[in-house]
């Protein structure tokens, strides 16, 4: 019986070792993504409008309640309008939810609060969303779809 359990123990253990690869590549893909999520707010805060466009993948469809679905073009020109517009200021807060990696793909639970400042007066927003992420050729994470609804 001991070396049955012996044996058993044994399996187990390799099994768990074999997923350890796995596991490693999804816990860097969630830093590298985490990463990418944090430097985008960072510029976007800063107005570096020549740097907003970098997280979303060519092939982006942006899904926000109440307004038309948006691809890169719309939405990186809707980004860097905003950030030269000086008679308002804006300034974004992130809090991930969650990061869930499968293989190329990953799902990013995550809520974005937006203050905007115009004439003394802030208007807040706050948007609780999903952003999907493809891993690019060159190995980076962007944005390929996202879905955010105001709350």
């Amino acid at each position: 019986m001991t070396r049955f359990a012996a044996l058993l123990v044994t399996l187990l253990l390799a099994r768990i070792g074999a997923n350890a690869p796995a596991a490693a590549a999804d816990d860097a893909a969630q830093a590298q993504i985490r990463t990418a999520l944090t430097l985008w707010m960072d510029d976007f805060n800063a107005g570096r409008a020549d740097k907003v466009c970098g997280l979303f993948a060519p092939d982006l469809r942006a899904n926000v309640r109440g307004v038309p679905e948006r691809d890169y073009g719309a939405l990186c020109d809707l980004l860097q309008r905003s950030l030269a517009d000086r008679s308002r200021h804006y300034a974004c807060a992130l809090d991930i939810k969650e990061i869930s990696v499968w293989g190329e793909v990953a799902v990013v639970r995550l809520v974005w609060t937006l203050t905007v400042n115009e004439n003394g007066a802030d208007t807040l927003s706050v948007e609780p969303g999903m952003d999907i992420f493809a891993r690019q050729p060159d190995g980076t994470w962007k944005i390929t779809r996202f879905m955010a609804y105001q709350q």
